[in-house]
């Protein structure tokens, strides 16, 4: 068990980081305003607070942050720990993806002292799970393996006014819960694309294992739930949908009416469902069992699915 010592910061690459005292942590990016952070493998730098105090020790006047790192953590001795390691601080989890760098230009550190920590000391980690990490917050290593959360979005417009119950959010949420999920967020938001589209982003980059939405999927101008979810994710998967409308052609020809729609945005699933609470309880449960599997893949916890 560790304790977060400073959240650092830096606007360029290049410069020293500075104590921030708090971060927000987006899954698969890094933190929120910091230069380093991005699409690669490399989005969070992490350094022993107690190397530091070492390298102080020595007669070098450093802050912290100077090193180029954005967690100091005591506690740790990050370079004894294999590559893969998960750490958990809150919301928020890491998976450390290298130890060390190597330094091809030399800093004002190294140029005064004729030596820098980082490059052998230093972690680097990519973000799973996002939310926000302060100074203070205990640091542990996540032994057990990821639990799945889910997120529920009905679109309404009457629900949203408080005008209609929302028995098909309920439903949903009765049977995540049901099949082992945590409930991370539930809310009914207007038919409004950008609305649902703002939410989505901001659920995938917590990441949110899985998102179901509920509602406006049919050919009401005002269903635009489809829309919002085509325009966030980044990976389609169309053999949900398909199976749900498949599973429903056998109750009613409407079936074929449904324009929900299902992708992939970072490490979450976000999936459409219809509006009704019967049509939840028919399609959700088709496709939850198979579900889990596939958001393990998404995660690296399980391996692919084909057959011989």
């Amino acid at each position: 068990m560790g304790k977060i010592i400073a959240v650092c910061m830096s606007e360029k690459k290049g410069t020293q980081k500075k104590d921030v005292g708090k971060g927000l942590f987006v899954a698969e990016h890094g933190i929120v305003g910091d230069a380093h952070a991005g699409r690669w493998h490399r989005q969070v730098s992490l350094l022993s607070f107690e190397q530091v105090e070492a390298f102080r020790a020595r007669g070098a006047e450093v802050a912290l942050g100077a090193f180029g790192e954005n967690l100091v953590v005591s506690g740790f001795d990050f370079k004894t720990l294999p590559i893969g390691t998960r750490f958990r601080a809150g919301d928020v989890l890491l998976e450390m993806t290298q130890i060390g760098k190597k330094c091809h230009s030399h800093c004002e550190i190294y140029k005064v002292m004729g030596d820098c920590i980082m490059p052998r000391e230093g972690v680097f980690a990519r973000v799973l799970h996002g939310g926000w990490i302060a100074r203070g917050d205990v640091l542990t290593i996540e032994t057990e393996k990821e639990k799945l959360d889910a997120a529920i979005i009905t679109a309404s417009d009457k629900g949203a006014q408080g005008l209609r119950e929302d028995v098909s959010g309920a439903k949903t949420a009765e049977m995540l819960i049901e099949a082992g999920y945590t409930i991370s967020e539930r809310i009914i938001l207007p038919d409004e694309k950008d609305e649902l589209v703002h939410k989505l982003l901001k659920l995938s980059d917590m990441g949110i294992a899985l998102v179901v939405t509920t509602g406006g999927t049919g050919f009401s101008p005002r269903d635009v739930t489809p829309e919002a979810t085509l325009e966030v994710a980044e990976r389609l998967v169309p053999g949900i949908p398909e199976a749900m409308r498949a599973l429903s052609m056998q109750i009613t020809h409407r079936a074929m009416l449904s324009r929900a729609a299902a992708g992939i945005r970072k490490r979450t699933l976000i999936v459409n469902l219809p509006g009704s609470p019967k049509a939840v309880a028919e399609c959700l449960g088709f496709i939850l069992p198979e579900l889990r599997h596939g958001i393990e893949i998404l995660r690296g916890e399980a391996g692919e699915c084909a057959r011989r």
